[in-house]
Protein backbone atom coordinates (compact mmCIF):
# COMPACT_ATOMS: atom_id res chain seq x y z
CA UNK A 1 0.00 0.00 0.00
CA UNK A 2 1.28 3.21 -0.85
CA UNK A 3 0.87 6.08 2.10
CA UNK A 4 -0.06 10.05 0.74
CA UNK A 5 -0.20 12.98 3.27
CA UNK A 6 2.25 13.72 6.16
CA UNK A 7 2.53 11.09 9.09
CA UNK A 8 -1.03 11.67 11.04
CA UNK A 9 -3.00 13.72 8.62
CA UNK A 10 -5.90 11.00 7.89
CA UNK A 11 -8.58 14.26 6.36
CA UNK A 12 -11.08 13.04 3.21
CA UNK A 13 -8.94 14.62 1.24
CA UNK A 14 -5.85 12.77 2.64
CA UNK A 15 -7.95 9.29 2.89
CA UNK A 16 -9.00 10.17 -1.10
CA UNK A 17 -5.68 10.01 -1.98
CA UNK A 18 -4.82 7.07 0.13
CA UNK A 19 -7.02 5.22 -1.50
CA UNK A 20 -6.37 6.15 -5.07
CA UNK A 21 -2.63 5.08 -5.03
CA UNK A 22 -3.91 2.29 -3.47
CA UNK A 23 -6.28 1.61 -6.73
CA UNK A 24 -3.04 2.44 -8.85
CA UNK A 25 -0.63 0.14 -7.32
CA UNK A 26 -3.01 -3.02 -6.48
CA UNK A 27 -5.32 -2.64 -9.91
CA UNK A 28 -3.62 -0.62 -12.60
CA UNK A 29 -0.13 -2.33 -11.79
CA UNK A 30 1.78 1.20 -12.22
CA UNK A 31 5.06 0.67 -11.91
CA UNK A 32 7.03 2.15 -8.62
CA UNK A 33 9.04 4.96 -10.35
CA UNK A 34 5.22 6.00 -11.55
CA UNK A 35 3.58 5.76 -8.12
CA UNK A 36 6.19 7.57 -6.37
CA UNK A 37 5.74 10.53 -8.99
CA UNK A 38 2.06 10.44 -8.37
CA UNK A 39 2.62 10.46 -5.01
CA UNK A 40 4.55 13.65 -4.94
CA UNK A 41 2.39 15.53 -7.17
CA UNK A 42 -0.84 14.36 -4.77
CA UNK A 43 1.05 15.42 -2.05
CA UNK A 44 1.59 19.15 -3.36
CA UNK A 45 -1.96 19.62 -4.38
CA UNK A 46 -2.54 18.22 -0.44
CA UNK A 47 -1.02 21.10 0.57
CA UNK A 48 -2.44 23.69 -1.64
CA UNK A 49 -5.75 22.73 -0.78
CA UNK A 50 -5.02 22.71 2.52
CA UNK A 51 -3.89 26.32 2.34
CA UNK A 52 -6.53 27.37 1.04
CA UNK A 53 -8.59 25.71 3.54
CA UNK A 54 -9.86 22.49 1.92
CA UNK A 55 -9.85 19.02 3.05
CA UNK A 56 -12.32 17.49 1.42
CA UNK A 57 -12.00 16.60 -2.09
CA UNK A 58 -16.14 17.39 -2.56
CA UNK A 59 -15.34 20.78 -1.37
CA UNK A 60 -12.56 21.20 -4.43
CA UNK A 61 -14.21 23.25 -7.94
CA UNK A 62 -12.94 23.73 -10.79
CA UNK A 63 -11.53 26.85 -9.74
CA UNK A 64 -9.20 25.51 -7.27
CA UNK A 65 -7.90 23.27 -9.68
CA UNK A 66 -7.01 25.57 -12.77
CA UNK A 67 -5.67 27.38 -9.39
CA UNK A 68 -3.20 24.39 -8.58
CA UNK A 69 -1.86 24.40 -12.84
CA UNK A 70 -1.51 28.33 -12.65
CA UNK A 71 0.92 27.85 -9.48
CA UNK A 72 2.72 25.05 -10.58
CA UNK A 73 3.57 27.35 -13.77
CA UNK A 74 4.47 30.27 -11.59
CA UNK A 75 6.36 28.68 -8.81
CA UNK A 76 6.45 29.90 -4.82
CA UNK A 77 9.16 30.88 -2.44
CA UNK A 78 9.46 26.55 -2.35
CA UNK A 79 8.97 25.83 -6.07
CA UNK A 80 10.29 26.84 -8.73
CA UNK A 81 7.99 27.04 -11.88
CA UNK A 82 7.42 23.68 -13.35
CA UNK A 83 7.79 23.39 -16.92
CA UNK A 84 4.56 22.52 -19.07
CA UNK A 85 5.50 18.62 -19.27
CA UNK A 86 6.07 19.04 -15.29
CA UNK A 87 2.89 20.70 -14.48
CA UNK A 88 0.82 18.50 -17.14
CA UNK A 89 2.18 15.34 -15.23
CA UNK A 90 1.04 16.69 -12.17
CA UNK A 91 -2.33 18.08 -13.46
CA UNK A 92 -2.98 14.68 -14.79
CA UNK A 93 -2.71 13.24 -11.59
CA UNK A 94 -5.00 15.00 -10.60
CA UNK A 95 -7.21 14.75 -12.79
CA UNK A 96 -7.05 11.22 -12.40
CA UNK A 97 -8.04 11.41 -8.42
CA UNK A 98 -10.33 13.57 -8.97
CA UNK A 99 -11.83 10.86 -11.79
CA UNK A 100 -11.41 7.88 -9.08
CA UNK A 101 -13.14 9.93 -6.21
CA UNK A 102 -16.57 10.94 -8.80
CA UNK A 103 -16.73 7.41 -9.84
CA UNK A 104 -15.81 6.04 -6.20
CA UNK A 105 -18.87 8.27 -4.76
CA UNK A 106 -16.85 10.19 -2.70
CA UNK A 107 -17.89 13.46 -4.82
CA UNK A 108 -20.83 14.43 -6.45
CA UNK A 109 -18.98 15.82 -9.43
CA UNK A 110 -15.76 15.87 -11.11
CA UNK A 111 -14.48 19.77 -11.13
CA UNK A 112 -10.73 18.46 -12.76
CA UNK A 113 -12.67 17.10 -15.59
CA UNK A 114 -12.64 20.64 -17.93
CA UNK A 115 -9.11 21.63 -16.75
CA UNK A 116 -6.58 20.91 -19.55
CA UNK A 117 -2.81 19.89 -19.07
CA UNK A 118 -0.39 22.67 -20.83
CA UNK A 119 0.39 21.64 -23.78
CA UNK A 120 4.52 21.24 -24.23
CA UNK A 121 6.12 22.41 -26.74
CA UNK A 122 7.04 20.13 -29.33
CA UNK A 123 10.85 19.18 -29.37
CA UNK A 124 12.75 17.33 -31.83
CA UNK A 125 14.92 14.66 -30.80
CA UNK A 126 18.30 14.89 -30.21
CA UNK A 127 20.32 12.85 -32.83
CA UNK A 128 24.05 12.45 -33.83
CA UNK A 129 25.45 11.57 -37.47
CA UNK A 130 25.97 8.48 -38.61
CA UNK A 131 29.86 9.26 -38.65
CA UNK A 132 29.41 9.93 -35.32
CA UNK A 133 27.92 6.79 -34.06
CA UNK A 134 30.63 4.90 -36.05
CA UNK A 135 33.17 7.21 -33.62
CA UNK A 136 31.33 6.65 -30.45
CA UNK A 137 31.12 2.67 -31.17
CA UNK A 138 34.51 2.48 -32.01
CA UNK A 139 35.92 4.69 -29.02
CA UNK A 140 33.60 2.02 -26.52
CA UNK A 141 35.53 -0.76 -27.52
CA UNK A 142 39.12 0.25 -28.04
CA UNK A 143 41.26 -1.59 -26.03
CA UNK A 144 39.55 -5.04 -26.33
CA UNK A 145 39.49 -5.49 -22.23
CA UNK A 146 36.35 -7.53 -20.76
CA UNK A 147 34.72 -4.37 -19.92
CA UNK A 148 35.13 -2.40 -23.25
CA UNK A 149 33.97 -6.10 -25.40
CA UNK A 150 31.17 -5.75 -22.94
CA UNK A 151 30.57 -1.43 -23.79
CA UNK A 152 31.06 -1.98 -27.52
CA UNK A 153 28.31 -4.76 -27.04
CA UNK A 154 26.00 -2.65 -25.55
CA UNK A 155 26.28 0.71 -27.47
CA UNK A 156 25.80 -1.81 -31.03
CA UNK A 157 22.64 -2.91 -29.71
CA UNK A 158 21.25 0.14 -28.53
CA UNK A 159 21.71 1.68 -31.56
CA UNK A 160 21.11 -1.76 -33.56
CA UNK A 161 17.76 -2.15 -32.10
CA UNK A 162 16.60 1.49 -31.07
CA UNK A 163 16.38 -0.12 -27.82
CA UNK A 164 15.63 2.33 -24.28
CA UNK A 165 18.28 1.43 -21.82
CA UNK A 166 16.06 -0.10 -19.38
CA UNK A 167 15.20 -2.76 -22.26
CA UNK A 168 18.86 -3.29 -23.21
CA UNK A 169 19.93 -3.71 -19.96
CA UNK A 170 17.16 -5.97 -18.84
CA UNK A 171 18.28 -8.44 -21.77
CA UNK A 172 18.64 -12.01 -20.40
CA UNK A 173 21.64 -13.85 -22.91
CA UNK A 174 17.82 -16.09 -23.72
CA UNK A 175 16.62 -12.96 -25.42
CA UNK A 176 19.22 -12.71 -27.97
CA UNK A 177 18.83 -15.35 -31.00
CA UNK A 178 22.11 -15.18 -32.58
CA UNK A 179 20.61 -17.83 -34.96
CA UNK A 180 18.38 -15.71 -36.45
CA UNK A 181 19.31 -12.15 -35.34
CA UNK A 182 16.33 -11.29 -33.71
CA UNK A 183 16.47 -10.14 -30.23
CA UNK A 184 13.31 -9.72 -27.75
CA UNK A 185 12.76 -6.76 -25.92
CA UNK A 186 10.26 -6.18 -22.96
CA UNK A 187 9.13 -2.64 -23.48
CA UNK A 188 6.86 -0.57 -21.81
CA UNK A 189 3.50 -1.71 -20.07
CA UNK A 190 5.54 -5.48 -20.22
CA UNK A 191 4.81 -4.97 -24.25
CA UNK A 192 7.55 -7.75 -26.17
CA UNK A 193 8.51 -7.17 -29.25
CA UNK A 194 11.08 -8.85 -31.40
CA UNK A 195 13.71 -6.92 -33.38
CA UNK A 196 16.18 -7.49 -36.06
CA UNK A 197 19.80 -7.00 -35.01
CA UNK A 198 22.04 -5.97 -37.66
CA UNK A 199 25.55 -7.57 -38.35
CA UNK A 200 27.75 -5.06 -36.43
CA UNK A 201 25.61 -5.58 -33.62
CA UNK A 202 25.52 -9.37 -33.98
CA UNK A 203 29.41 -9.69 -34.66
CA UNK A 204 29.85 -7.21 -31.18
CA UNK A 205 27.27 -9.66 -29.04
CA UNK A 206 29.28 -12.76 -30.35
CA UNK A 207 32.66 -11.41 -29.06
CA UNK A 208 31.22 -10.26 -25.56
CA UNK A 209 29.63 -13.53 -24.89
CA UNK A 210 32.64 -15.54 -26.35
CA UNK A 211 35.47 -13.31 -24.81
CA UNK A 212 34.38 -11.23 -21.78
CA UNK A 213 30.99 -12.22 -20.52
CA UNK A 214 32.61 -14.91 -18.76
CA UNK A 215 35.27 -13.61 -17.25
CA UNK A 216 32.88 -11.12 -16.08
CA UNK A 217 30.49 -13.88 -14.75
CA UNK A 218 33.25 -15.95 -12.52
CA UNK A 219 33.00 -11.94 -10.59
CA UNK A 220 29.79 -13.19 -9.57
CA UNK A 221 27.02 -15.90 -8.24
CA UNK A 222 25.56 -16.55 -11.40
CA UNK A 223 23.24 -14.47 -13.70
CA UNK A 224 21.13 -14.92 -17.05
CA UNK A 225 21.76 -11.21 -17.23
CA UNK A 226 22.89 -10.52 -21.03
CA UNK A 227 25.35 -7.56 -19.91
CA UNK A 228 26.98 -7.86 -16.62
CA UNK A 229 28.93 -5.30 -14.13
CA UNK A 230 32.75 -5.63 -12.68
CA UNK A 231 31.37 -7.92 -10.16
CA UNK A 232 29.78 -10.52 -12.51
CA UNK A 233 25.96 -8.56 -11.57
CA UNK A 234 23.22 -7.52 -14.32
CA UNK A 235 24.60 -3.86 -15.27
CA UNK A 236 22.50 -0.90 -14.35
CA UNK A 237 20.64 1.74 -16.63
CA UNK A 238 23.26 4.17 -14.12
CA UNK A 239 26.12 2.04 -15.06
CA UNK A 240 25.17 1.81 -18.92
CA UNK A 241 24.78 5.70 -18.82
CA UNK A 242 28.11 6.28 -17.37
CA UNK A 243 28.90 3.82 -20.33
CA UNK A 244 27.79 6.16 -22.88
CA UNK A 245 28.68 9.08 -21.39
CA UNK A 246 32.82 7.70 -21.45
CA UNK A 247 32.63 6.74 -24.85
CA UNK A 248 31.61 10.02 -26.05
CA UNK A 249 34.11 12.06 -24.08
CA UNK A 250 36.98 8.92 -25.76
CA UNK A 251 35.78 9.54 -29.48
CA UNK A 252 35.90 13.53 -28.89
CA UNK A 253 32.23 14.37 -29.07
CA UNK A 254 31.36 17.65 -28.88
CA UNK A 255 27.46 17.33 -28.90
CA UNK A 256 25.32 16.36 -25.84
CA UNK A 257 25.03 12.88 -25.82
CA UNK A 258 22.23 11.47 -23.23
CA UNK A 259 20.54 7.71 -22.68
CA UNK A 260 18.20 8.51 -25.86
CA UNK A 261 20.59 9.31 -28.35
CA UNK A 262 21.57 6.09 -29.64
CA UNK A 263 17.89 5.16 -29.62
CA UNK A 264 16.88 8.85 -31.49
CA UNK A 265 19.28 8.31 -33.88
CA UNK A 266 17.94 4.59 -35.25
CA UNK A 267 14.95 6.46 -35.75
CA UNK A 268 16.43 8.96 -37.35
CA UNK A 269 18.82 7.11 -39.83
CA UNK A 270 16.37 4.92 -40.96
CA UNK A 271 13.50 7.74 -41.51
CA UNK A 272 16.36 9.17 -43.69
CA UNK A 273 17.45 5.78 -45.28
CA UNK A 274 13.53 5.42 -46.59
CA UNK A 275 11.99 3.76 -43.78
CA UNK A 276 7.83 3.55 -43.35
CA UNK A 277 7.16 5.70 -40.31
CA UNK A 278 5.04 2.61 -39.63
CA UNK A 279 7.72 0.58 -39.53
CA UNK A 280 9.44 2.43 -37.34
CA UNK A 281 7.28 2.66 -35.29
CA UNK A 282 6.82 -1.50 -34.59
CA UNK A 283 10.97 -0.98 -34.20
CA UNK A 284 10.84 1.36 -31.46
CA UNK A 285 7.70 -0.32 -29.51
CA UNK A 286 5.64 2.77 -29.73
CA UNK A 287 1.91 2.90 -29.02
CA UNK A 288 1.15 5.30 -31.31
CA UNK A 289 2.41 6.25 -34.76
CA UNK A 290 1.93 10.13 -33.59
CA UNK A 291 4.52 9.27 -31.64
CA UNK A 292 7.50 8.44 -33.90
CA UNK A 293 6.32 10.84 -36.42
CA UNK A 294 8.16 13.58 -34.20
CA UNK A 295 10.89 11.95 -36.00
CA UNK A 296 10.03 12.99 -39.07
CA UNK A 297 10.12 16.71 -38.51
CA UNK A 298 14.02 15.87 -37.92
CA UNK A 299 14.62 14.46 -41.45
CA UNK A 300 12.48 17.32 -42.85
CA UNK A 301 14.66 19.72 -41.36
CA UNK A 302 17.45 17.69 -42.83
CA UNK A 303 15.64 18.17 -46.32
CA UNK A 304 15.69 21.39 -45.90
CA UNK A 305 19.69 22.02 -45.13
CA UNK A 306 20.48 19.75 -48.51
CA UNK A 307 18.09 21.35 -50.49
CA UNK A 308 19.08 24.77 -49.37
CA UNK A 309 22.97 23.69 -49.49
CA UNK A 310 22.49 21.41 -53.13
CA UNK A 311 20.12 23.18 -55.25
CA UNK A 312 21.38 25.87 -57.61
CA UNK A 313 18.32 28.34 -56.93
CA UNK A 314 18.02 27.59 -53.68
CA UNK A 315 18.99 31.04 -52.08
CA UNK A 316 19.13 34.09 -54.03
Amino acid sequence: MVAAGPPGARNPASRAVASYLDHLAVERGLAANTLLSYRRDLRRYLAVLAAAGIDDLAAVGEQDVAGFLAALREGDETHPPLSAASAGRAVVAVRGLHRFAHREGLTASDPAREVKPPVPARRLPKAISVEDVERLLEAAGFDQTPLALRDRALLEVLYGTGARISEAVGLAVDDVDRSSGLVRLDGKGGKQRMVPVGSYAQRAVEAYLVRARPVLSAAGRGTSALFLNARGGRLSRQSAWSVLRAAADKAGLTVDVSPHTLRHSFATHLLDGGADVRVVQELLGHASVTTTQVYTLVTVDRLREVYATAHPRALA
